[in-house]
């Protein structure tokens, strides 16, 4: 059984010798599939959790001592269902992705960055990571292990023929323009019925009746030789009036919090790379005017959701090195420069953790979202806060070459 549920944190609770990182996992459990800071009060830290009623399996291992010197390494997280400005709607944040790409070697980020349905633009040197995997990655748990190429499974919700045949003429031509290597699909014979739903912060999140469907169907296609996992399902429970505000950019995009419930479901049970599309884009909705918000505008343009996760995942990252995969580079957290995010979402695992590895944390002021866990709340010591994505490339920059930051500013202080 999968459930969403709301912490509330005393500060006062707190011991003083454990970090705020900790004194979350201890109260929200192993049973997570996900979690974050929604709020902070003066009094309260306020956790958003989705949990499953099955017990995962603990990552034990870190990379602790290993290191891959010569290689420069940003995240970019654009968090899901929680109203980003920037990345919120449909593969709008490519362009700042890819400009932060343009000055390491490699930019990690999370699907919802770049996903546009039938659209998708990466540069080489992005890396599509799954969200659990990112935490993993961001704990000193895994190293990614960059394949020159998976070989894709996908799972298909039970549906009416007619939308089938919509799909197969998309992965087709996947293959075709591509090159992407996509395992027959397994259509399931059950349906998976996932939910979307609005919490109490309104921000979306999502359930899944039958995750055994899901987990199943992954198995199986794990056997036949699937290096990573792509799932499109009919979302229920969309409400159209809030859909109707997302294409007029008013609203976080509904979808956003399921899709991230059952790649995490899945990553965390199978530990390889995993991403959700709708199996068919909501079209049918009374707006005003057909010439929707520009960032929504490949979503609208495209029939479904698929087609950007199969390319997605042709090159995701592995946390596990499979006999039959040839590696092209390795990368982990001792190569991490620093991280990207939006200045009012600083309470997710990937942020707490930069804090404990002393990595630093830029933060874009222009990329707004619903929720307020901003740095005058949270108050970390390795947050960099910037107006937009310009200055955080130019922070990275800095970085990258070793230019103390301060060296850029006036008045400089002058040492005696």
């Amino acid at each position: 059984m999968i459930n969403n549920r709301q912490y509330i944190i005393k500060k006062s609770d707190i011991p003083s010798n454990i970090s705020l990182l900790e004194a979350v996992e201890k109260v929200v459990g192993k049973q997570a599939i996900r979690w974050y800071i929604s709020q902070i009060t003066s009094d309260d830290i306020i956790v958003e959790a989705t949990l499953y009623a099955e017990q995962f399996a603990e990552m034990t291992e870190n990379v602790e001592g290993q290191y891959y010197p010569g290689k420069s390494v940003v995240l970019n997280i654009v968090p899901t269902g929680i109203g980003c400005s920037i990345g919120g709607y449909a593969g709008d944040a490519t362009p700042t992705a890819n400009l932060l790409a343009s000055s390491v070697d490699y930019l990690i980020t999370n699907p919802n960055t770049v996903n546009a349905s039938n659209f998708i633009n990466l540069k080489k040197n992005v890396v599509y990571a799954e969200g659990h995997s990112i935490d993993l990655f961001c704990q000193g748990k895994v190293n990614f292990y960059l394949p020159y190429a998976n070989k894709v499974g996908l799972i298909i919700e039970k549906s009416e023929e007619w939308k089938i045949h919509i799909l197969f003429n998309i992965i087709n031509a996947v293959r075709a323009i591509y090159g992407v290597n996509i395992i027959e699909p397994i259509i399931t014979d059950q349906r998976i019925h996932s939910r979307s739903h609005q919490n109490e912060v309104g921000a979306f999140v999502g359930t899944v009746d039958n995750p055994e469907v899901l987990l199943n169907a992954s198995k199986a296609l794990i056997k036949k030789g699937s290096d990573a996992i792509a799932v499109t399902t009919d979302v229920q429970d969309l409400p159209a009036d809030m859909y109707a505000k997302h294409f007029v950019g008013e609203c976080p995009n509904p979808v956003g919090g399921v899709e991230a419930i059952i790649s995490h479901l899945i990553m965390k049970t199978f530990q390889i790379p995993v991403a959700h599309a709708p199996l068919l884009n909501i079209k049918e909705l009374d707006l005003q005017h057909n010439v929707v918000d520009a960032r929504g505008a490949g979503e609208m343009a495209s029939t479904s959701g698929l087609a950007c996760v199969l390319v997605g995942l042709q090159k995701a990252p592995q946390i596990k090195v499979q006999s039959h995969t040839r590696i092209a580079d390795i990368i982990n957290i001792n190569n991490l420069l620093a991280v990207v995010v939006p200045s009012t979402c600083l309470g997710g695992v990937p942020i707490l953790q930069a804090q404990k590895y002393g990595v630093p944390v830029i933060a874009v002021r222009e990329n707004k979202t619903i929720l307020d866990v901003s740095q005058s709340k949270i108050q970390l010591d390795n947050v960099i806060e910037v107006n937009n994505y310009a200055e955080a490339t130019g922070i990275v920059l800095a970085l990258k070459n070793g230019i103390d930051l301060g060296s850029l500013s006036r008045p400089l202080i002058t040492l005696m």
